[in-house]
């Protein structure tokens, strides 16, 4: 008798949990925090990309903004005006483990491509494609950079800039009237070639990305699945950034706390020129995006930031990203990260 109720209770249970399911409702066995809904437990990533965002115990979000492409466009230097390439653009400081310049942009495009390699086991129809656009490297980074991009099934492609490409629109000149630098202005060509390129891309998300940022194996799914979720539930287009930098902490200001998909979102009035955004709002903000190649502002994200007055901007706690910068920089690597870690990751 015992063995057949347990037979009974078995099918009852399998028969509730169509019918559930049927409904868009999932059952948890506290027991042991399986999901009687599907073959995952409660611990796991739950969200089903383009239709639904699960959080345990939030519940459910339907998603109204489903995610079909993403292009993320990298801003490659591997050079500079001195003989030493390990000290950051415009600046006399050296990088976290004072190696040349071209160790960070190779780890940063290898992490890249991890991370969006991990994202399609989720976002199994995300047509990805990686852009490099690269200023002056010469033959031997270009190969280093190239058989990389090579060494996946991700669409990739690599642009080399001119030297005279957008001269007729970048000012010799600071917002001062101080004369910039050499490095400067190739920063300067690289952010508007980016967003030349956002301009004629369809993707539904773009994202601009500095070549210094190494990226944890689960970035590129948290970011694509918390903007489904967080579009859908704002009902707006947003700015996303992958750190979480140490400026944040620097003052005390009012901010609003998000949960994403397996982490914490906070809203910033400020980055760096490296997010992810869709290409709604980079058509309606585009001249002040051009702005920022065009015009060296202090500081240079200026127009961003003002955007940012109107508009969602967010960032993860804990980081996604390490900005592989000066060790004491409030702009650079982020608090409680295992930046070590993530560095070897990627050699």
């Amino acid at each position: 008798m015992k063995k057949k109720s347990v037979k009974k209770k078995s099918f009852l249970t399998k028969l509730f949990t169509k019918i559930v399911r049927k409904f868009g409702y999932e059952i948890i066995d506290q027991a042991n925090l399986d999901v009687l809904t599907s073959d995952k437990n409660a611990s796991q990533n739950l969200s089903e990309a383009g239709v639904k965002s699960i959080n345990v115990p939030l519940g459910s979000t339907n998603v109204k903004n489903k995610i079909n492409s993403l292009t993320i466009i990298i801003r490659s230097y591997t050079f500079g005006d001195i003989n030493d390439d390990k000290v950051l653009l415009d600046q006399n400081k050296k990088r976290i483990f004072e190696l040349p310049k071209i160790e960070y942009t190779l780890r940063t495009i290898k992490s890249v491509i991890h991370s969006c390699e991990e994202s399609l086991r989720f976002f199994k129809e995300l047509d990805i494609n990686i852009i490099v656009t690269d200023d002056k490297s010469n033959d031997q980074n270009l190969k280093k950079i190239s058989d990389l991009l090579e060494n996946t099934k991700i669409q990739t492609k690599i642009i080399n800039l001119k030297d005279n490409e957008f001269d007729g629109q970048i000012n010799q000149k600071d917002i001062n009237g101080n004369q910039i630098s050499k490095n400067m202005i190739s920063n300067m060509r690289n952010i508007l070639k980016s967003i030349e390129i956002s301009e004629k891309n369809n993707s539904d998300l773009i994202y601009f990305l500095e070549d210094d940022y190494v990226h944890t194996k689960d970035a590129i799914t948290e970011m694509l699945f918390t903007y489904e979720k967080l579009s859908s539930q704002l009902n707006c287009d947003l700015f996303l950034c992958p750190a979480d930098y140490p400026y944040l902490y620097s003052n005390i200001s009012d901010t609003k706390i998000f949960f994403g998909n397996r982490i914490h979102w906070r809203t910033v009035k400020e980055s760096l020129i490296t997010f992810m955004t869709s290409k709604k709002m980079i058509t309606k903000y585009l001249e002040d995006l051009k702005t920022m190649g065009q015009l060296r502002h202090h500081p240079m994200e200026y127009k961003l930031h003002r955007i940012y007055e109107k508009e969602y901007c967010l960032s993860p706690i804990p980081s996604l990203a390490m900005h592989a910068t000066n060790i004491n920089s409030i702009y650079g690597i982020p608090p409680n990260f295992n930046w070590k870690k993530i560095w070897d990751e990627n050699n």
